[in-house]
């Protein structure tokens, strides 16, 4: 058994999709209509046969609920995992990304936390 898809529930998708892409680095994966709405994921660059990242409409009650009480609580939907932490941040701040969390050691690992501009507070993550 193996992990293919992953999701995190977004505020809008088109917006989702042009930060994730554009501002993040994700590359593009598959954009099917359905309906209003659209089946979109992403990989990580340079892994187009990796686990795809779906951004979904967080319409659900209980998903735009538990987004919304995970970013209350300052807790991030998903983390991602980079090589270096302070290249990334610095890189993310010039393009205009709020960071809540700067870089900073905690239990093995140098972690920051930004948001993502769609409902969603997103850890990286460097191992030490």
């Amino acid at each position: 058994m193996k992990i293919v898809v992953t999701r995190i529930f977004v505020d809008d998708q088109a917006k989702a999709g042009t930060f994730y892409h554009h501002v993040l680095g994700f590359e593009p994966k598959q954009d099917v209509p359905m309906g209003q709405h659209r089946w979109l994921t992403f990989t990580a660059p340079g892994d187009s046969q990796g686990v795809q990242l779906s951004l979904e409409p967080n319409l659900h009650p209980a998903a735009s609920a538990f987004q919304t009480a995970l970013k209350a609580d300052g807790l991030p939907a998903i983390t991602f995992e980079v090589k270096h932490v302070e290249d990334e941040y610095r890189r993310l701040i010039e393009a205009g990304v709020e960071f809540v969390k700067p870089p900073t050691s905690d239990e093995g690992f140098v972690v920051a936390v930004f948001d993502d501009t769609c409902g969603n507070l997103v850890q990286l993550a460097q191992r030490h």
